[in-house]
């Protein structure tokens, strides 16, 4: 497949995505380097979608992440286990929807533009890896569409 996407400027979240995941399934396949893929992940979702900011923090540690690829401004480098919303998610294990992230307690703001956010955990072989981050600069603009959308996203890595 070659690395040019096809955007949809106009039409719902739902059409974006589903023009998007045949077309990250392309950049995916027979490509086994985890970094590889979520960069390109990262920079689908990022043009695909028009995020403020996507990008993946990986388990370094018991207890901390660390930043992996990303698209969008610089971000915070480390992350302790529960601290902030991708702390929290990785804790948890669950897909986090924060639709104020200045209502969230123990918010890290690496980015003062970011207004909400949604976090999944990354599992391979039935262990959390790692989570992706998704902010947006506008206040409430994740769902469960996201939700499921992105989760399935997840699900096409090798």
């Amino acid at each position: 497949m070659a690395e040019d996407l096809t955007l949809i400027k106009e039409g719902t979240k739902e059409e974006k995505y589903q023009s998007l995941i045949p077309q990250i399934t392309g950049l995916l396949y027979g490509e086994k380097n985890l970094i590889a893929n979520l960069a390109n992940i990262s920079a689908a979702l990022k043009e695909g979608m028009g995020f403020f900011w996507v990008g993946f923090y990986l388990v370094d540690s018991e207890d901390e992440l660390v930043l992996g690829p990303f698209q969008g401004p610089v971000a915070c480098t480390r992350i302790k286990k529960g601290r902030g919303v991708c702390g929290s998610s990785w804790q948890k294990e669950q897909t986090l929807i924060v639709p104020n992230v200045d209502e969230f307690p123990g918010h890290i703001a690496c980015a003062s533009a970011s207004k909400s956010e949604i976090v999944i955990p990354v599992r391979k072989d039935g262990k959390t890896i790692g989570v992706l981050d998704v902010d947006s600069d506008l206040l409430n603009d994740f769902d469960d569409i996201d939700r499921t959308y992105l989760q399935q996203i997840l699900e096409l890595l090798p």
